[in-house]
């Protein structure tokens, strides 16, 4: 739902624009908000074995998007999500961490009992009220230096360090924690995250369904990242599972949904103080529909060739988008093949083209602010209405998108054991 009119979101556009030159001249900053502000160290330092923490974990955001087309409609996320915890390392390689996570939007009053894209409507009228409420708890052990084990809920979003074709950056702000079961690997050459995050658990003659995604990164680097020119080969695969054999739903019951990538890319590291580093890379993706009939495609593909430049510490983006009846579980409607803004609406691809600005500062260890400022470009591609047969384009659409994000991490000891 559309909360903003145009032209206070104009006025909005323009003050973030004049936000990111004040802070352009005034301080020096770093680049990468999915670094700085959306990700967490799953790193455990042994030198606080023994310790007993509260920490307070933390983002604030106010995220305003107007979209247009017939892909997906326009809206805004005014809001924070808080993770108060208690954290305990009983020995040198296990890290324990309990508490809550509470997701809050400012004026509204109830919740959907799962917060994942279109999962909300399984539970049927099962709501919150105040806030979106779930318990927190992680276990976590380093069985060596290169390889963890976390169960519970795990560290997800933008650590799995997925493209967006296949994960909208947008869910680190609205998405419940992953929770299940981690693997974590990461050596000089080859980094790895495999997961299962359990989503929708079933009891016996529930009237929704189990459902569960399986998830792959790895990135193997073919040289050092630090040096002059660095190359590596990424690889990223989902799938998730719909179904469950002791419910109540027998029509289309099952689906399994898939979508994967594989690409290059380098990294230019220039020396420079002002001119820092070029990133290109480029990834073919594919999308199929195992089992179900859920989307109205079986199979799709596209490729996603990306371009950014860390420039005085902003990061300057861009990126082209071309796909072919590909769908994304995870991703942004605009790299899909099906409208949210219009029921029965498909295309037959997409043809986006993206720039992007963004800017991130750190003021001290569990403190740092992103804003960034997006444009898509959507060029015209085929579009099939409700009636069958009806065709038509979807005509070229300009969308923008700006945000603002604050990141709150601060611990405090209350004993050592």
């Amino acid at each position: 739902m559309k909360t903003l009119l145009m032209k206070p979101a104009r006025l909005l556009l323009s003050g973030v624009c004049l936000l990111i030159i004040n802070l352009f001249i005034i301080s020096p900053v770093r680049a990468q908000i999915p670094d700085l502000v959306f990700k967490s160290d799953h790193r455990i330092d042994p030198e606080k074995k023994g310790q007993l923490l509260v920490e307070v974990d933390n983002i604030s955001f106010f995220k305003d998007n107007e979209y247009s087309g017939s892909i997906m409609k326009g809206y805004s996320l005014p809001g924070f999500w808080l993770q108060p915890k208690a954290v305990f390392y009983p020995l040198s390689n296990i890290k324990l961490e309990l508490g809550v996570h509470m997701l809050r939007y400012w004026g509204a009053k109830k919740y959907p009992a799962l917060a994942y894209q279109d999962i909300a409507r399984w539970k049927g009228d099962q709501f919150q009220h105040g806030f979106h409420v779930l318990p927190f708890f992680r276990a976590q052990i380093a069985l060596s230096d290169h390889v963890n084990i976390v169960l519970g809920d795990i560290y997800g979003g933008a650590n799995h360090n997925l493209i967006e074709p296949l994960y909208n950056p947008e869910l680190n702000l609205t998405a419940d924690p992953e929770a299940g079961l981690q693997l974590l690997y990461d050596s000089r050459r080859f980094d790895l995250d495999v997961w299962v995050n359990w989503e929708s658990f079933i009891f016996r003659d529930d009237t929704h369904q189990e459902a569960f995604t399986v998830g792959l990164s790895g990135r193997y680097k073919l040289n050092d990242p630090d040096a002059h020119f660095h190359f590596y080969a990424p690889v990223q695969g989902l799938a998730q599972h719909r179904g469950g054999e002791i419910d109540t739903i027998f029509t289309n019951s099952v689906q399994t949904l898939m979508n994967g990538s594989v690409g290059v890319g380098t990294v230019w590291n220039t020396g420079n103080r002002v001119f820092r580093s070029v990133n290109l890379e480029f990834d073919v993706t594919g999308y199929y529909q195992q089992a179900g009939k859920l989307w109205p495609y079986g199979s799709g593909s596209g490729f996603y060739a990306r371009a950014s430049a860390d420039i005085y510490d902003f990061r300057v983006k861009a990126s082209y988008w071309n796909s072919n009846k590909f769908i994304s579980m995870f991703g942004s409607p605009f790299y899909g093949a099906v409208s949210t803004s219009k029921e029965g609406v498909s295309f037959d691809g997409q043809n986006m083209v993206y720039l992007g600005l963004e800017y991130s500062r750190s003021f001290g260890k569990g403190f740092s602010l992103g804003v960034d400022v997006d444009v898509y470009q959507h060029l015209s591609v085929n579009k099939f209405g409700p009636a069958a047969g009806e065709v038509g384009k979807s005509g070229s659409a300009t969308s923008f998108s700006a945000g603002v994000y604050l990141r709150i991490n601060p611990s405090f000891l209350i004993k050592r054991f």
